[in-house]
């Protein structure tokens, strides 16, 4: 139920990553969480409000840092992510290896599905419904964003308002993907799924719809994967959609290998 949970609420947003083309800054902000969900697991131990709350509130300060950073300096916002991302993963690391276990550590950066407890089922839907309520608010000025984000200025559009707003709404998710899946794995259940989607459909509506589909069966057919060979569940259910990605990249119907090399 976790994982169909965050399949809802990560393809939309994965889906959007890859539109606005920020597959990496997703990445950097799925690592710069680190820091605060340790913190969080020295308060609070293996609890995902405790870590999450931390979680979110480190994510959040680096959203805001990279976009003053690149808006008052030379650097692009990737550059500005990738700087906060480095510093804290090692300070993440560094915390859950002094104050922790190896063990911990591991719980942490590749996820535990044993650890999904009701609390964390309750907060884990609360995260994806509040996502979808956002998502259908903004959902018009996110596209534009993503196609003409010029257009978007010129009619007075707050697209740095919207931008920021999505932002959040993907720390919101990665905090709610890392305890099954890991710090270091939480944002395969967006970009893999989305990714795949992409060379299926078209329409937004139809990706939306397929990457939130992808990742159910990543998730479903990850955990019965790692119930059975008792292989990390984070890990499993990345690997699944990792072959979902595989096959598509051959039989799906749009920009595929098979299609260029037809079209060549």
């Amino acid at each position: 139920m976790a994982c169909m949970a965050l399949a809802l609420g990560c393809g939309p947003v994965g889906v959007l990553l890859v539109l606005r083309r920020m597959s990496l800054v997703g990445d950097a902000l799925a690592h710069a969480i680190l820091p605060g969900a340790a913190l969080g697991f020295l308060f609070g131990g293996l609890s995902l409000p405790a870590m999450g709350l931390g979680g979110f509130l480190v994510g959040f300060l680096v959203a805001l840092s990279a976009g003053a950073i690149s808006r008052f300096t030379i650097l692009n916002e990737d550059a500005s992510f990738a700087g906060f991302y480095l510093i804290s993963l090692a300070l993440g690391v560094l915390i859950v290896s002094t104050q922790g276990s190896q063990v911990d550590l591991m719980h942490i950066l590749f996820g535990t599905v044993l650890a999904v407890d009701s609390i964390s089922l309750i907060l884990v839907t609360g995260i994806t419904t509040f996502t979808l309520f956002i998502l259908a608010l903004i959902y018009r000025p996110l596209l534009i964003e993503c196609f003409d984000p010029g257009f978007l200025r010129v009619i007075g559009g707050w697209g740095s308002l919207y931008h920021f707003i999505f932002l959040i709404l993907v720390a919101l998710n990665l905090i709610a993907a890392f305890q099954a899946l890991g710090t270091l794995m939480a944002l395969g259940m967006m970009m893999l799924p989305a990714v795949s989607s992409r060379l299926w459909a078209r329409h937004v509506w139809t990706l939306f719809l397929l990457s939130s589909l992808f990742a159910i069966l990543s998730g479903y057919f990850g955990l019965l994967l790692s119930y059975h060979l008792e292989w990390p569940s984070g890990p499993s259910i990345i690997l699944i959609a990792g072959v979902i990605y595989g096959i598509s990249l051959i039989f799906a119907p749009f920009g595929t290998l098979k299609r260029q090399q037809g079209m060549a």
